[in-house]
Formats: C-alpha cells, structure tokens, sequence
C-alpha cells in the first residue's frame, strides 16, 4: 500500500542517490508510527506491531533514509515490511509506505526493489502482497516490476475496499544458463515427458521439441492411469524411454514395487498400472539401468548436476500450484544455494508466463521438502546424462 500525493504536496526535490535503504532499528519506531498515519487512512500497523516487526526473525523490515544513511543526519522518509512465510518458500510484502511529503522521487520503487532482494536473499521463491484495489499508483508500481494478478479478496479492508492479490517470482540478480531450454507441457499430464524432451534437447543429437514428440514420449512412460484422468509417468517408465531415445538413466526411488497404487479406487485400474510397471521394471533390467532403492540425497543431487548430470524429479504439485498430485520437473542448475528447475507446468489461469517456471531457483532446504510425494513421502528421480559412443 503506497499513499502518493501529488507534486505541489511533496517536498523539496529528493536526489534518489541521497537515499540509503537498511534494516530497521528499534529507535526508528516512533518515525514509522508517524509515516504510518499520515500514509494511510484506515488499516494502520500499530507501535507495537512495528516493534514486533523490526525485531522479528520471520519479518523484515527496511528503511528508505535520506542523508545517506547517516543516523544523525539523515530522516527516514518510507519504510517496506516484509513477512516471511514459515515452512515456505514464500514472503509476503506487508506494507510499503512512502512519507506524503516524499512522493513523487522513486522511494517506492526503491523499497520494493530491496524488498524483492531481501526476500530473495532469505531463500524465498515467490514475492506475494495485497493491494487496495482502487490503489492506481500502488498497482502500476507493481505490475511495472512485473508482479502477476493472481486474485482478489473482496471486503479485505476496515472501510470495506477490496484486496487485489499479486505475486511475483524471484530470481536474483544473475540467472543460470546450462542451455536445457524450456519446454511448457501442453497437456494437464505430460509433465515428465516434457522434463525428459528438455533433457534430450541438449543432449540427443537433432532431437526437436514439438507437441508430437511429448505425446509419443508420455505414451511410452505412462503408467496407464493415475488418481483421475489419464496415467502419468513413473521412474521406470522415464528411464526406460530415455534409454531408448538414447540417453543413459539412473533410476532412484525409495520404495520398491508398484508405485502411486494408493490414490488409485478401482481395483481393476491397479491391476493394469501394476502390470504396466512390472514391464518397466523388466525392461529397465533387461537395459542394465541402474537402481537405487532409497531416496536420493540432495548431495547425490547436486553431484550428478556438477556432473553434467539433468534429473527429472518427483514433486507434490500441492507445494508448485496448489494441487496436491505427482508432479515431474527438469533440475539441470546448481548456484550454490539453490537448484535451478524447469517446471514445465506454466499456471496460466494465474497470470504466470514462462518467465515464472524455467530456470526457477529453488533453495535447497525448500526443494529437499517438497521432493516427494503422497502419504509415504515417495521419493523418485531418474538422472539422466548424454550417452557417450
């Protein structure tokens, strides 16, 4: 939430090189209190939340200072409080307020640029905030730094306006290139197939990413059913055609025997699945295609991606889209803190575009929680690598 009066309200001209952003101290509450009342009308963050708040390991808060930081000298003209979410990968922007005498100069933008850093810097995926919805300068701000709508909450306020909902993914200031390009599943289930066409875009010779291809390769993995709909791929199924579109696979899983059966009602849709396994099993062993029964560690992870090494990695869509369903990614990157993934589901009926799901960092401590699925914490991942002559 940004106030911003017009000109003739704002101060003196402000140098954007004469502010300073840094965390919050205790004695600058007084003056946050004071920028939150002349800021906002309704829905105030009161003395005590702001001390709760600047000394809170799960909030951040920054300052917009002028006179270049100096605590003497200089006066803090806005503020951005930061939330971040326990046990996941998300923080949320609380609040943005800029001084009334001090709009107009770029100090929201500032703040909400440090605000995405911070964020990202505490191993957080996603940016989320709320918004008044008749916020117009508040709006434009965010959507000009790329935040996505992503829904609406109506009667949100004390004076009953509504909350427009954004979201935006962080990526920090470098962006990994392994050249896996990105390929968006076209289908509600090809997600492995999609994860293993990446794969062989680097490194199966003339192979070409197209719709035909993803089909063909989802027929060749799929286990024939799934809870709902039409089968998705397993371990087995992944390795199998890999190898036979000619890369060499590594199969981990920590359980043995048939797999994704519990979700699964009919008695006669598990007889098939079975069935469909147990030939991917044969022919894994008939190919002489590694297995490793137990779940696969993230230093195992990270050593076959150093390796050269891409893994298609079970997930639970529940922690990606909020569907709580196998889900298959490509990680192919390693930054030292995080792994990079392609996600090949792009969530199109929430404003995400295929900047939001390639080369997504995920942190490791995050990604080492949500690769696995269901009740038993199924954990699978096929690593795959260029066969070599």
């Amino acid at each position: 939430m940004i106030r911003n009066p017009s000109r003739a309200q704002a101060g003196p001209a402000i140098l954007a090189a004469d502010i300073k952003i840094r965390p919050a101290r205790t004695n600058d509450v007084d003056r946050l209190v004071e920028i939150e009342a002349s800021a906002f009308d309704v829905d105030r963050i009161s003395r005590r939340s702001f001390r709760n708040l600047v000394s809170a390991d799960s909030a951040i808060v920054l300052i917009a200072e002028e006179g270049g930081g100096d605590p003497q000298a200089g006066r803090i003209v806005g503020y951005a409080a930061i939330l971040l979410r326990r046990g996941t990968g998300l923080a949320r922007l609380y609040s943005l307020a800029v001084a009334p005498e001090s709009s107009g100069f770029g100090i929201g933008r500032r703040l909400l640029e440090a605000a995405e850093s911070a964020a990202f810097d505490r191993d957080r995926i996603a940016l989320r905030l709320e918004v008044r919805a008749d916020n117009a300068a508040a709006i434009a701000l965010y959507q000009s730094r790329h935040f996505r709508s992503i829904g609406r909450y109506l009667d949100y306020y004390a004076d009953h306006m509504s909350a427009l909902r954004f979201e935006k993914t962080l990526r920090g200031d470098q962006a990994i290139e392994t050249g896996i390009p990105y390929y968006e599943q076209t289908t509600d289930f090809t997600c492995g197939a999609c994860c293993l066409m990446m794969a062989m875009a680097r490194d199966v010779p003339g192979f070409v990413l197209e719709p035909v291809a993803e089909i063909r390769l989802w027929r060749e993995a799929t286990t024939i059913f799934m809870m709902s709909g039409p089968g998705g791929c397993e371990p087995y199924g992944l390795a199998v055609a890999a190898h036979e579109a000619g890369l060499d696979a590594e199969i981990h899983v920590s359980e043995p025997g048939d797999l994704f059966l519990e979700g699964v009602r009919s008695a006669e849709k598990q007889r098939v699945m079975a069935l469909a396994q147990e030939d991917f099993r044969r022919r894994a062993d008939a190919y002489a295609i590694a297995v490793t029964i137990r779940p696969f560690t993230l230093v195992e992870l990270r050593a076959a991606i150093a390796a050269g090494k891409t893994a298609v990695v079970l997930i639970s869509g529940y922690h990606m889209f909020d569907k709580k369903v196998p889900h298959w990614v490509l990680a192919h990157g390693d930054d030292g803190r995080h792994i990079i993934i392609h996600d090949p589901w792009v969530a199109d009926e929430r404003g995400e575009s295929v900047a939001d799901a390639a080369s997504l960092p995920i942190p490791y401590e995050t990604f080492d929680r949500i690769a696995r699925f269901g009740k038993v914490g199924l954990r699978a991942a096929v690593f795959l690598s260029r066969r070599v002559a």
